[in-house]
């Protein structure tokens, strides 16, 4: 009976009353997680990683990854990782921080391409600088910044960039930027007015130069950059025509531009033009096409390009030059067209800047055109061979290059590596590599005696100094700045592309018709 009352007292009065009040709670608490839960789904969580989010109105993951972060880009990640490991094993206090500023969401498998071997080259002279410099301070935390792909989702990162100016960040100088491009323009603008030292590594507009066509005063105070412009470029190109041009059959010159333009085609097209005067090209048409606003699109071109064809083959028969204007996307355009132009038995050699080194093993290129009487030169930022082959003695050497080719082996296992597939042809992971390394020489010229760390204001001034002694041994040749920070009778390779889909060097030119002296001392 006692067992019996105790069982039913139980059931009764505990368990079952018991089993409610947890159905009610439980029921409570599904309501309460499904409120939360759907507050949760509403707010879009915008955050990509640790400084990385997508602004409102948009998808695109922008600002300055300070960790491990890839940006969705699977080809960047072995680098990126390697530059994480680089950054953990650094001390606190002892380093300050340099940010690769690049469009690391491009759409585009030709920049990206070019993207992946500037990050490389960034990475392994971040790595040289910690590792291989007898000890020398700050050491160097590379982070980076994505400038995205729309007209103005560079402020977000600019901004932020700021802001790591003045926190345990320490940062100290913005490399990389990319492509001669109107929002990169205003990006560079917007940094260098925040007083944050900006090293350029492949713009090569004139209009993002200091120091240009009379300008007395500079509108980007603190930019220093590693390619030379446009002008030089053309100047160079100028040089090596004059050597090589048959004055008898190749007297006649077509001029084909982007018509508005941007900064890099309008100072090509200009550079172009002032080229013709005087040279053994002398103009015999100008023909201009209209891109899309977002020139890696493919847009209505093609078609403007088959119509330029036809014109091309009505030009005089002394016509054999065609120097091009435009970026990369319609270059390759282009050079399809010409690969089924109707006159196949004229020979034809187009002239243009470097953004052709985009094209290298580009795969839409029709590379059959390259094998019927058309050549590609064009003037590279950098080319492996260039200190391989009979180099001149000033102006970079074989040695300053094979410093380079001694990191790549290096990073190809770890702690160093790997950094993924490495290619040289384009230049980019060269160029990529000199930015950097001029990064690391202004900030450490300006830590002040009896200091580790130098202030962001004194960074910026030391590029009127990077000349003569203190030049950067640059492995795409030396780099010696004039007062405006632009590099003086910088070595401009001349690279043919070819049909096997990679880019032949032909010999190096000089924007000064010849390579500097000794001492590499601009003229005052």
């Amino acid at each position: 009976m006692a067992g019996g009352m105790g069982t039913w007292v139980r059931e009764h009065v505990w368990e079952i009353p018991l089993r409610r009040y947890l159905s009610l709670l439980l029921a409570a608490a599904l309501v309460v997680g499904g409120v939360f839960g759907a507050r949760t789904l509403m707010h879009d969580d915008r955050r990509c990683a640790p400084g990385v989010s997508r602004p409102a109105g948009s998808d695109e993951c922008v600002g300055v990854a300070t960790d491990v972060y890839d940006f969705g880009q699977p080809r960047f990640h072995q680098v990126v990782e390697a530059i994480g490991r680089e950054n953990k094993g650094l001390k606190s206090g002892s380093y300050v921080t340099v940010a690769l500023m690049l469009p690391f969401t491009s759409t585009s498998t030709t920049n990206l391409n070019d993207i992946e071997h500037q990050l490389q080259g960034a990475y392994l002279a971040q790595y040289s600088a910690n590792h291989d410099a007898n000890g020398q301070s700050p050491q160097i935390r590379l982070v980076l910044a994505n400038s995205g792909t729309g007209k103005d989702s560079w402020r977000p990162t600019v901004n932020q960039l700021d802001g790591m100016t003045r926190s345990a960040d320490r940062l100290r100088a913005v490399a990389g930027i990319g492509q001669s491009t109107d929002p990169n323009q205003a990006a560079v603008a917007a940094l260098t007015k925040l007083g944050i030292p900006v090293i350029g590594s492949s713009i090569t507009a004139d209009e993002l130069a200091n120091g240009q066509r009379g300008k007395k005063a500079d509108p980007y105070p603190g930019l220093a950059r590693v390619a030379p412009t446009n002008t030089d470029e053309a100047r160079a190109l100028a040089s090596y025509t004059k050597a090589k041009a048959n004055r008898a059959n190749e007297n006649k010159a077509m001029l084909v531009y982007d018509k508005p333009g941007d900064p890099y085609t309008n100072s090509l097209k200009q550079s172009f033009s002032t080229l013709m005067n005087g040279s053994p090209y002398q103009p015999v048409l100008e023909q201009p096409f209209t891109p899309p606003a977002d020139r890696s699109q493919e847009g209505t071109t093609a078609n403007t390009f088959r119509q330029i064809t036809n014109i091309v083959c009505d030009t005089p028969r002394d016509t054999h030059t065609i120097l091009f204007a435009g970026r990369h996307t319609q270059l390759r355009q282009f050079v399809n067209a010409l690969g089924d132009r109707g006159c196949m038995d004229r020979s034809f050699q187009v002239l243009t800047g470097d953004e052709a080194s985009y094209l290298t093993y580009e795969k839409e290129l029709n590379r059959d055109a390259l094998r019927h009487n058309l050549t590609v030169l064009f003037t590279s930022l950098a080319h492996p061979d260039a200190w391989l082959k009979n180099p001149p003695n000033t102006g970079g050497s074989t040695a300053d290059y094979q410093t380079l080719q001694r990191l790549l082996k290096t990073a190809e296992h770890k702690p160093a590596g790997p950094i993924g597939p490495v290619a040289l042809d384009d230049g980019q992971l060269i160029i990529g590599y000199d930015a950097l390394q001029l990064a690391v020489h202004g900030i450490r010229e300006a830590v002040p005696e009896g200091r580790s760390i130098p202030t962001l204001a004194d960074v910026g001034l030391q590029w009127p100094q990077v000349k003569g002694s203190l030049k950067v041994a640059g492995a795409s040749g030396w780099i010696c700045l004039d007062e405006h920070g632009n590099p003086y009778d910088k070595a401009v390779p001349i690279v043919r592309l070819t049909p096997e889909g990679d880019s032949q060097f032909v010999q190096l030119a000089w924007p000064e018709g010849k390579p500097p002296g000794k001492d590499c001392l601009p003229p005052a």
